[in-house]
């Protein structure tokens, strides 16, 4: 975790774009010689298990210079054990990465609001027991939806989705507790250097 720069340590005057990914990548030289410093891959998969193609990811954002590498954990809420599920994170990947953002969007969540907490909870205090830097991705209506608009998390930093198409904070209104967030998804589903990608802005 050490051993690259930390996405959330990255000086604030950078403004950087950059891209995260759910499958196997190999022209992450390609991305960032087209403007895309960061890369962040998918660590942990819906399905409860962690995702076969990461250590690669990881391993080739970090030879094409990619300046932070991170992972986000898509957490399998039917599976139960949220603690199970942070530590094979941890056991695969520990330590190759920078921050590990958790996905918090409607897809096989609880329907009581307080169990979600509870679930995200563990997952946060698993993984930094394992001393993982934790953020969160979410958007208005996921995070709403799935906690009602709980604020137990707003320490963490926020990743936030809104398809907008525009590199910037302007569109950001304050909610779960933060108050600005860390980065957002701003576009995806698109194809760059031939990857299926979405795009992220980091200020």
């Amino acid at each position: 975790m050490k051993a690259i720069l930390l996405l959330t340590l990255l000086p604030l005057s950078l403004g950087l774009l950059g891209v995260d990914v759910s499958s196997l990548t190999e022209v992450f030289s390609c991305l960032n010689s087209n403007g895309y410093k960061y890369a962040i891959v998918r660590g942990y998969m819906s399905t409860g298990s962690v995702d076969p193609n990461a250590k690669a990811n990881i391993a080739n954002a970090k030879a094409a210079g990619m300046q932070a590498v991170d992972v986000y954990m898509f957490p399998c809420v039917p599976c139960g054990d949220a603690a199970s599920q942070a530590t094979a994170l941890w056991d695969s990947l520990g330590g190759s990465f920078g921050t590990v953002w958790i996905d918090v969007e409607v897809y096989s969540w609880n329907e009581d609001q307080a169990t979600n907490q509870a679930f995200i909870s563990t997952l946060v205090s698993t993984l930094k027991g394992h001393g993982a830097i934790v953020g969160i991705y979410t958007s208005l209506y996921n995070w709403s939806s799935i906690t009602g608009g709980w604020t137990g998390m707003a320490s963490l930093p926020l990743w936030y989705a809104h398809y907008d198409d525009d590199a910037s904070f302007s569109d950001f209104t304050g909610y779960g507790g933060w108050a600005r967030p860390a980065m957002k998804q701003y576009d995806g589903n698109l194809v760059v250097c031939g990857a299926g990608v979405d795009l992220n802005y980091y200020p």
